[in-house]
This record gives structure tokens, sequence and C-alpha cells, in this order.
């Protein structure tokens, strides 16, 4: 199952929206077969490892391992429980169920009624950790959700009276974070974001897909000249009062459940926030995020806008070129 994960983890993150699956398929403790998901709407891992065996003579006395239960359900391709059992595969292991409600338990109920033999949560905890964006979305009907900023070393977000865009970090933070958005479904800011920094929010540093850019903007005051309205990305702008193609209506009484619920509702299945303070706040008020990356730099402002502060010790942290990056994670 440890393969499986590895195997999974190579579809980061072309199979998303998918789940990241891994399978491996084993003959008298010998590895015949290898597969893993490699892009939305493509082959699923079980396909791509049965297809890899030389031998289909062998199947029918084989295992396969799989870090996530088989699909039972059409979708963008055909369930590959059916496949398992065509092939007459004699066992499968299966590292955690797929809470997906098409799925959730159909696909292990289907190949025990062919009589294959099935052991289920062999290193669960691990095979739900590597898609936690997959289970979040679905269990908790709301987009994984990240949140990510920048601050000086004495504990400054951005300087005071900010007059033109302001990055606290070196090159090697700002191409790993272009590199994040391409990750992930959408990203977040705010409308003091846009008219202080006049971001793009894309991953031009990077060769990727940018995320849907979203904007809070109550009242739909922002100018379209900002960068963040061009044509390099899909920009929805979150209000009050217009709900269309463009723009996403929400009840600002309620801010985060009416969001995160508007947000599923499009099916983004994730989110980076990057801000600023106040937009970080309300999401640490209402503890809605799971992850937080959140980067030191050398530079000392002396004084400036505070920045947000999770109350948690990181869970691990690292080096960014002369910049200290810290995460944390949610439980």
């Amino acid at each position: 199952m440890k393969i499986c994960i590895d195997l999974a983890l190579n579809g980061f993150p072309k199979a998303l929206p998918n789940p990241l699956v891994g399978c491996v398929i084993v003959h008298n403790g010998k590895i015949i077969g290898k597969g893993f998901h490699q892009n939305y709407g493509e082959n699923h891992a079980e396909v791509n490892a049965i297809n890899s065996v030389e031998n289909k003579s062998l199947l029918h006395e084989s295992t396969l391992y799989v870090t996530l239960e088989p699909c039972s359900h059409f979708g963008k391709t055909p369930p590959c429980a059916n496949l398992i059992i065509d092939s007459k595969i004699s066992r499968v292991v299966i590292g955690s169920l797929d809470t997906f409600s098409k799925v959730n338990g159909e696909g292990i109920e289907r190949l025990k009624a062919s009589g294959i033999k099935v052991s289920t949560s062999v290193l669960e905890k691990e095979c739900r950790s590597i898609n936690s964006r997959f289970f979040t979305f679905h269990e908790k009907k709301r987009p994984y959700i990240i949140l990510k900023w920048a601050k000086s070393k004495d504990g400054f977000i951005a300087p005071v009276n900010q007059l033109k865009p302001f990055w606290m970090t070196g090159k090697a933070s700002k191409t790993l974070v272009h590199k994040w958005r391409s990750e992930e479904s959408a990203i977040l800011v705010g409308k003091n974001t846009v008219i202080k920094d006049n971001p793009l929010l894309t991953c031009r540093e990077i060769d990727g897909k940018n995320p849907i850019r979203l904007v809070i903007d109550k009242n739909l005051s922002l100018s379209r000249d900002h960068l963040v309205f061009n044509n390099e990305a899909s920009t929805l702008v979150i209000n009050d009062s217009v709900d269309n193609d463009e723009h996403i209506k929400i009840d600002f009484q309620a801010f985060i459940p009416s969001l995160v619920r508007s947000l599923h509702q499009r099916g983004i299945q994730s989110l980076i926030v990057e801000g600023g303070a106040q937009t970080l706040h309300t999401f640490i008020d209402a503890n809605c995020w799971d992850e937080a990356r959140i980067f030191t730099s050398n530079k000392i402002l002396g004084k400036g806008l505070q920045s947000p502060v999770i109350e948690k010790v990181a869970n691990f942290k690292e080096s960014i070129s002369e910049d200290e990056l810290y995460y944390y994670y949610n439980s």
C-alpha cells in the first residue's frame, strides 16, 4: 500500500478534482502491474495497473492493492469495479472508502458479490491524507481551504500607508507561491488587496493552470481596470446583490457559511486565501481553514499592519532561500 500511495502522488495536480489513486497488482509476492490516475478524465489507476500486466492469465490468482475504493459508477470512464471483476482478480486490498455519494461502499459490495475477497482500511489514515481536498469537498460540503501570507521578521504583514505593490519575500518564495496557485481550484483576496497591490493572481512564474480568481467586493465598487479582471484567468466577484457567471451573491451577515456553500455549489474543490489581514482574520476567527502556510522574511519594517496569528505550534518549517516557511494543519 505504501507503493500505491507513492504512485498516487504522481497524479498531483493533474488528476484533480478527481482523487489521487495508486494501484499495484501482486502475484506470488511479485509486483506484476502498477498504475496511477494520471490526468482528470483519463483512465483510473486500476485500469492503468491492469493494462500494464503483460501476462493477463496471472490476474485470476493475483491481489490488487489500491489506495481508494474502486468506483462503481459511470462517469468520464467506466466503473473500475466492473473491470476488476471481469479480469477475475481473486483479492482486492483497499486503503480507504470512497465517501463520494455515487460510490460510498457500493464498489466494495459489488466486488464481494462477485466472490472477490476484499480487505479494507489498510493504511487508511495515509490514504485519506493524500486526498484531503477530495474528502473535505464531499464530506464537509466546502472547499479545502489554505491560508497563505508573508510577514516581516518583526511581525508585520504590510508597511504603513502602503502606496504601491510590496512583495515581502524573495524570488524563490514567489515562485513557490505560483506553484501552489497552479495546484488549487481558486484563489481569494479582498477588495483592499486589489486596490493596494493590483495583483494578477496567476501562476505566471511556472508552467501551470491558473486558478479561478475570487474577489470580495460587496458593493461592486472596484474598477475593471485592475489586473485581476484581465483575460488571463476567470474572475468571480463575491458580492451581496448579483449572481451569474461572473458574480457570486452571498449573505455577508453569515459570510463564511454562505461563501463556502456557494463555492461548493460551483464545484470549487480547493481554495487559497491570500489576504489581506482582514480577510485572513475572517477565516481564522471562524476556524474555517485546513492549512496555513506562513512565510517569515528577513525584512524588518519597524511598523506596519500586524500579521494575523495562528494560535498553534507549526507542524513543520523549511527554509526557502532567505525566507522561513511555517506549515500549520488544522485538525
